[in-house]
């Protein structure tokens, strides 16, 4: 293998291949990458057998070959080269990396050894806006769990509709839902379909370049959903678990609703958490009629309240949540107009777009005693 390229092409990739590396000394192949010669350049994959990352880099590609190397070493010395031409060959059971003043050298493992990502990208079940996904996936998988002892809550469920997908996460505290709007050529396959991506897989993909078009793949006999950007490639094992019944906990109705501002509604809690932290990160939301008073109290230290303007329609409540759950959908979020609704201080409350009936967030509330 012989190939020459420029250092800053391989720069530039290496820091998305970071993230598939494996830290299990049980299985030292998975602390190496895998370098593999195409005709219009080198292939580079990474995995830790939960996620697996190819990228494809243009190079001059003189003699072919295959190897896999130590990726943190290679990784770190590729990134410390200032950007001029390296020359990339084996020489015996080493690989040589050189440039016009530095050569190192590294203990090589056969490519055969290295785990293959995926034996086919199966069928393409659409093709969606980068831009579009990272919106919608973001407010969705930060309610997925990061407890793997539920497997299918620590996922995000992905349903084929007419127009899309429905975007499901849930760590039995709280809930977001979104539909996803899938338009123009490629946008799916029409055969139903309902899949539980890891809510790491899903993390990976909203870290890819804000750029392009992403291609998504199922492969039904692997169990594998494939994300192509361009040069980029990331595989994830689909979770094999029954997705919870989150329709049964969405409330059919409502006796308060209060719109309000996402920001200000936003830095009133952020105001109360520090309250909050010494009391089990508590928040009380009071829905008033032209207000809501946020607050929280911590005996050891006082209490805090900030009003927030609001627009009342129904009986005025009051609940309670966890002030990061409060914290992360209000941060998530990028519209302003929001709306609360909810029956009583024991049932869910739940958080939507005004005019957007695509989304909602639902949070289980605290029980404070009086």
């Amino acid at each position: 293998m012989k190939i020459t390229l420029l250092a800053e092409s391989l720069q530039k990739k290496l820091s998305y291949l970071n993230h598939a590396i494996s830290t299990r000394t049980d299985l030292p192949i998975l602390l190496n990458i895998l370098i593999e010669t195409e005709a219009s350049g080198i292939k580079l994959s990474a995995t830790d057998l939960e996620i697996g990352i190819e990228i494809t880099v243009p190079a001059e590609v003189v003699e072919e070959g295959s190897i896999s190397v130590p990726a943190r070493s290679f990784i770190e010395l590729v990134n410390s080269l200032p950007n001029e031409k390296l020359t990339l060959f084996l020489d015996k059971n080493m690989l040589i990396v050189e440039s016009k003043k530095t050569k190192s050298s590294f203990q090589t493992t056969p490519a055969s050894d290295f785990p293959k990502l995926y034996e086919d990208k199966g069928a393409m079940i659409a093709s969606v806006s980068f831009v579009g996904l990272k919106k919608d996936a973001s407010i969705v998988v930060l309610s997925s769990s990061t407890d793997t002892g539920r497997p299918a809550l620590s996922g995000v469920l992905f349903k084929k509709e007419d127009e899309g997908f429905l975007l499901v996460g849930t760590d039995g505290y709280r809930l977001s839902l979104k539909h996803h709007t899938v338009t123009g050529e490629g946008s799916g396959a029409k055969e139903e379909m309902s899949i539980i991506v890891p809510a790491k897989v899903v993390r990976e993909v909203l870290s890819m370049k804000d750029e392009n078009q992403i291609a998504i793949y199922l492969s039904r006999s692997s169990n594998q959903i494939i994300f192509e950007q361009k040069d980029v490639l990331l595989v994830g094992r689909l979770i094999e678990a029954e997705f919870p019944n989150y329709e049964r906990i969405i409330p059919s109705d409502h006796n308060s609703k209060a719109s309000f501002d996402r920001e200000a509604l936003l830095k009133a809690v952020k105001i109360c958490s520090i309250f909050a932290r010494e009391a089990a990160n508590i928040i009380t939301l009071s829905l008033k009629k032209d207000m809501i008073l946020v607050s929280s109290q911590t005996p050891s230290l006082g209490e805090n309240t900030v009003e927030v303007e609001a627009q009342l329609v129904g009986e005025e409540n009051e609940i309670a949540f966890n002030a990061r759950y409060l914290l992360e959908i209000l941060s998530g979020l990028t519209q302003n107009e929001i709306t609360l609704e909810m029956t009583g201080p024991l049932n869910p409350g739940v958080f939507k777009i005004k005019d957007d009936a695509s989304f909602l967030h639902l949070i289980m509330p605290i029980r404070v005693q009086q």
